[in-house]
């Protein structure tokens, strides 16, 4: 029995001998110690971090922009494509309420509303043209008292306007209303007979009257907005201090002191062989000696002056000895053009109102020479009595002056010439529509040489 397994094992460990040899070639055994598998502390390799799927780089700042840009784009035009759906769905319905209403209402109701705007039309024009007319026959700037009655009087006649334009706007409303609200009463239909819908032929021809009276009613319109405007324009221009030949603004000398007036500060020497000295005065009161214009130095305060005396105007040249004066000139509250000219080569003064020359005298002052070094001013005048401490300005400065010779009222357009003005000049200055303000002195120019008013008088606009 021993024997028998003895057997056995040997038979086995044969087999086992025979499959090694028959399996050497293709069996390595490697004993070496396998260390590629070992961590240690020293080298221990950092874990790389690996991306996350679907993760895009990180976006640079032009990026996010372009796609921000582009999303925009992208909305606008979703939403254009939306409105656009939108307005031809409105457009598609409103076409067919369109023509339906002109269906339905465009018959009679259509010409009474015509003809309800031919007749506003009409009697807004007839009482535009009235104002018009009666506009031109009035003078709106005559006088103060005056000018106020027409200014009421024109603002009566606006009212009066507006009151008629309200009454048929709200007469056109009512019309319509009516028509609108019983269509079947104006085309002589049954209102509980059921529509039928007319023709394309009938509603082109319904379209046509349509389009022919919408523009009917914006030429009324655009008249009625015209006259509007003129309207505006006439009360603005009634509404202003009626400042005449075109001027701005003007120096007003509120009352009669001595320490009202105004310094002109000219910068070009006033060494004059002749002269032009011209201005639009409106007066409150005159006395028998009122100073519009002076000129004068320590040796002789009146080289220069032009004056009034209750109605009369004067020209004075190197002292009241040498005058001119043209009488009947002057009216309280009224403004008044005047112009004084002289020459020395012989001596003639003349004086201008209203662009007539009123007065002239030969041999006034003639071969005289005004001085330079004096000082202008106007609304008063410098007198002997003025001390030197007080010359040019300085403290004391107001007690050369007299209040019995102060002006008091406005004055606009003050300009001087170191020549004598023709005829055809004076005349454009003195126009009372014109622009005579923007013709300004070579020596004086009004808004452009400096003047300084001084105690209370002012420029008003």
């Amino acid at each position: 029995m021993l024997r028998q397994r003895l057997t056995q094992a040997v038979c086995v460990l044969l087999a086992c001998v025979c499959l090694a040899l028959t399996y050497e070639d293709d069996i390595e055994v490697n004993f070496a110690d396998p260390f590629y598998n070992e961590i240690t502390e020293e080298e221990t390799p950092e874990p790389t971090p690996s991306s996350p799927p679907c993760n895009s780089p990180d976006l640079t700042k032009w990026d996010k922009v372009f796609s921000m840009l582009e999303n925009s784009q992208m909305r606008e035009n979703m939403l254009l494509q939306y409105a656009d759906d939108i307005v031809k769905v409105e457009m598609g319905t409103m076409r067919g309420e369109m023509l339906r209403f002109v269906a339905q209402y465009g018959g009679s109701c259509g010409a009474a509303v015509e003809t309800a705007g031919r007749r506003m039309a009409l009697l807004l024009e007839g009482r535009l043209r009235e104002t018009l007319e009666r506009l031109k026959l009035g003078d709106l700037i005559s006088s103060a008292g005056k000018s106020v009655g027409n200014i009421n009087h024109l603002e009566a006649m606006l009212q009066q306007l507006h009151s008629v334009a309200q009454t048929q706007a709200s007469r056109l409303a009512k019309l319509e209303s009516s028509c609108f609200s019983n269509p079947g009463d104006g085309m002589g239909m049954n209102t509980k007979r059921e529509f039928q819908p007319p023709g394309e032929e009938t509603l082109r021809h319904r379209e046509q009257e349509v389009t022919s009276q919408d523009i009917a009613l914006d030429r009324v319109l655009a008249a009625l907005q015209g006259v509007r405007v003129e309207l505006d324009e006439v009360l603005k221009s009634s509404r202003q201090r009626h400042l005449p030949a075109g001027c701005e603004m003007a120096l007003l000398f509120p009352m009669r002191s001595r320490r009202i007036y105004t310094a002109i500060l000219t910068e070009i020497p006033l060494t004059l062989s002749s002269f032009t000295v011209c201005m639009w005065m409106k007066p409150v009161t005159v006395s028998n000696k009122t100073v519009l214009f002076s000129y004068g130095n320590r040796q002789n305060p009146y080289e220069i002056q032009l004056l009034l005396s209750q109605t009369s105007a004067l020209l004075t040249i190197g002292g009241e000895a040498h005058l001119v004066e043209a009488e009947g000139v002057v009216i309280p509250g009224e403004w008044v053009h005047l112009c004084g000219a002289w020459s020395s080569d012989r001596g003639l003064a003349t004086l201008w109102a209203g662009g007539k020359k009123l007065a002239t005298t030969p041999g006034v002052a003639e071969g005289h020479i005004i001085p330079d070094g004096g000082s202008l001013q106007l609304g008063q005048e410098r007198n002997s009595s003025l001390s030197l401490a007080g010359w040019g300005g300085v403290t004391g400065f107001e007690g050369g002056f007299d209040p019995n010779l102060a002006f008091a009222g406005k004055m606009t357009g003050v300009n001087m010439w170191d020549r004598v003005l023709s005829e055809d000049e004076i005349s454009r200055l003195a126009r009372r529509q014109g622009q005579g303000c923007l013709h300004r002195g070579n020596t004086v120019a009004w808004g452009v040489t400096e003047m300084v008013p001084h105690g209370g008088a002012q420029f008003i606009y």
